[in-house]
């Protein structure tokens, strides 16, 4: 199939975890997935892999949270059928009281605004496309406060009102706005990267967790949300592991 035929998705955060699972779950899925990260090997190795295997992709570096390149980037597509918009970022566990507003600034950055910029740079071709879907990939955290993650709280509850916002604006126009807020996610780098680099710290987040989510797990509910007829909205849907009732309810085996 010619590529300005197939129906794209271009996933935000497609380096690691969450984004690299959705991209690969969309190209299985019959799309050509537009990968796009900072980290351009990474990318572009997935990418690469994802052609081995069969299916359509290309990589595309890019810092979500630089507007000018989201507007160039945006710019460069014949089409867009699909956003999932997943890069984020969570940075320390402090409380309020001591946390460090550079890192409440940096986790505003990368999960709101980098979400906008995307969002607002794509949204025409979206539109254009008759049947555009926009996936926000936001966070229980969005939803429920809790101890130790406040400055990420804050950052994912914007990108909560983002989707809650835009699904309002849109109404009557040819875009579905989905949000996928998941729980406890094991993967392999982002509580290493909250923790700043403290394996040991991280693993405590899951200690005596028999089975926390997965990035395949996640994805495999954006492909699913996806790939619903284009008159089937998923307004939100919430992941938790059976593990976890709530944010601070969580069976830990001894």
């Amino acid at each position: 199939m010619n590529v300005k035929e197939q129906r794209v998705a271009v996933v935000t955060g497609a380096s690691s975890g969450i984004g690299a699972a959705s991209a690969r779950g969309l190209a299985a899925a019959g799309y050509h997935v537009v990968l796009t990260a900072r980290r351009a090997e990474r990318i572009a190795a997935i990418a690469a892999e994802l052609v081995d295997a069969g299916h359509s992709a290309a990589a595309y570096p890019l810092d979500v949270t630089d507007r000018a390149a989201v507007n160039t980037f945006a710019a460069s597509l014949d089409r867009c059928d699909v956003l999932v918009a997943n890069a984020g970022a969570a940075f320390g566990a402090d409380p309020v009281a001591t946390g460090d507003p550079d890192d409440w600034l940096a986790m505003y950055q990368v999960n709101v605004l980098g979400t906008l910029h995307t969002t607002q740079a794509l949204l025409p071709a979206l539109v254009a496309s008759g049947a555009g879907t926009v996936v926000v990939m936001s966070s229980t955290a969005g939803h429920t406060a809790y101890e130790g993650g406040g400055g990420y709280v804050a950052a994912k509850h914007g990108t909560h009102a983002i989707a809650a916002t835009l699904r309002l604006e849109l109404n009557g126009k040819p875009v579905r706005v989905i949000e996928i807020a998941p729980g406890m996610v094991k993967t392999d780098e982002f509580t290493v990267n909250r923790m700043r680099g403290d394996e040991d710290r991280a693993a405590a987040v899951y200690a005596g967790v028999a089975e926390p989510l997965t990035a395949e797990d996640v994805a495999d509910a954006v492909a699913w949300a996806v790939t619903r007829p284009a008159h089937v909205n998923v307004d939100l849907l919430v992941l938790r592991p059976l593990a976890q009732a709530a944010q601070h309810k969580v069976h830990r085996e001894r």
